[in-house]
């Protein structure tokens, strides 16, 4: 198992934001990943525009999982019309 740290945009709109946040629940749940630590970092102005979007909800997240799930989490992830962009981090050891 790896540890993994990854920061979403969602859609500002609440509606998009509690969609997104039970759809990554149950996705971490299907691929088998440890929420080591969940952070909400709140709605903030984007640098550039991204789908139409200047504002995002930012979310952090430190995972366990192994390298495997991320590829499937990145799959899933860029079919989420909640979602706007995302990135994962391989957290040095």
């Amino acid at each position: 198992m790896r540890t993994y740290e990854a920061v979403l945009i969602f859609r500002p709109e609440d509606e998009f934001l509690v969609t997104g946040k039970e759809f990554l629940k149950s996705l971490f749940k299907t691929t088998k990943c440890k929420v080591i630590k969940e952070k909400e970092m709140g709605n903030r102005e984007l640098a550039y525009e991204i789908k139409k979007n200047k504002r995002g909800f930012y979310l952090y997240y430190e995972i366990e999982t192994e390298p495997d799930s991320i590829t499937s989490l990145d799959k899933s992830l860029k079919l989420r019309n909640e979602i706007l962009k995302y990135v994962f981090f391989r957290k040095e050891d």
